[in-house]
């Protein structure tokens, strides 16, 4: 048996059943909880759940293996009409993180804290570039927010939206903004450039995305060594030294150690034995070097066993 084109599968299954499930259901085979059962236990019940709630079964070969049937999976979730925030940060992560740069030189947070926001996407390389996803079905209500509190800490913010958005998001946003759109072809595509200005950040907004003991290595980098105070006074102690700093050096120092303390180099060989429709949701998931043998396995068992599991 095999596979169905999934715009075929789109128009003689989604037509007929609930649209909004199927996607639904596919992204979530993307998710944090997913990877970790994989890792974990080399298999994942939540998964085979998924897989049956999808809808894609009829068009899956069993045969195919994990790994096949999530880049299956994954094509279908890339359509236009179907495309989930998994897709933008997969995009992301291909075309960016390991397409201009690779995990030697650059790494990637998800979910990172920015003042009241949280950033979808941030890119360490040279300089810290935040990207904040508006898919076709997301609300621009909170964009305005969301892009104040980023240009305090990153020197590059952009937003990667549908099609839809991008006119709305170009009147609504700074025009060091930059705005990108996610093509057909699952390329990124540039409406506007970024504006890399590290110099209107600002070190006390910095300083809350760090821990103490990243923000004592940044200090220690400029030559300022970590305060004789109680650890009661050592955060208070630590900002006013860091809020010393010019937005320059706050936002350098923080590229730096970010790109140190959060490096995923370790994690190369990971993914070249993992699809790449994967590569997304294991940069973002922490796993434990001991089930990274047992992770790879799994994407070797076929669609059938995996339906076993639940």
């Amino acid at each position: 048996m095999k596979t169905v084109p999934f715009v075929t599968f789109l128009r003689s299954r989604c037509v007929m059943n609930d649209v909004a499930t199927c996607p639904t259901a596919v992204a979530r085979l993307f998710s944090a909880s997913v990877v970790k059962e994989l890792a974990e236990k080399g298999k994942s019940p939540t998964a085979a759940r998924l897989f049956r709630e999808s809808g894609l079964l009829p068009f899956l070969d069993p045969d195919l293996n994990l790994s096949q049937t999530y880049q299956s999976a994954f094509d279908f979730l890339k359509a236009r009409q179907h495309r989930h925030e998994y897709v933008y940060k997969a995009a992301i992560t291909r075309r960016v993180l390991l397409g201009i740069h690779n995990l030697a030189t650059a790494s990637m947070l998800t979910e990172f804290g920015a003042g009241r926001s949280r950033s979808d996407v941030v890119v360490l390389n040279g300089t810290a570039s935040a990207y904040e996803i508006k898919s076709e079905r997301d609300s621009l209500t909170r964009l305005s927010n969301q892009v104040d509190d980023y240009l305090k800490v990153f020197a590059s913010v952009n937003i990667i939206a549908g099609q839809n958005h991008v006119k709305a998001i170009l009147k609504c946003v700074p025009a060091e903004v930059g705005v990108l759109t996610l093509t057909n072809k699952f390329s990124i595509s540039p409406e506007r450039e970024a504006v890399d200005a590290p110099e209107r950040t600002c070190p006390s907004a910095i300083f809350e995305v760090m821990n103490l003991r990243e923000i004592e290595i940044a200090l220690r980098a400029e030559g300022i060594e970590t305060p004789s105070v109680p650890n009661t006074q050592m955060y208070s102690a630590l900002k006013v030294q860091f809020e010393q700093l010019t937005s320059e050096v706050a936002h350098k120092r923080m590229v730096e150690t970010l790109k140190r303390t959060r490096s995923q180099i370790s994690l190369q060989s990971l993914l070249s034995n993992v699809p790449s429709s994967m590569h997304s949701a294991t940069l973002s998931t922490k796993l434990r070097k001991r089930d990274h043998s047992r992770y790879i396995e799994a994407f070797g068992v076929p669609l059938s066993v995996v339906l076993s599991w639940a």
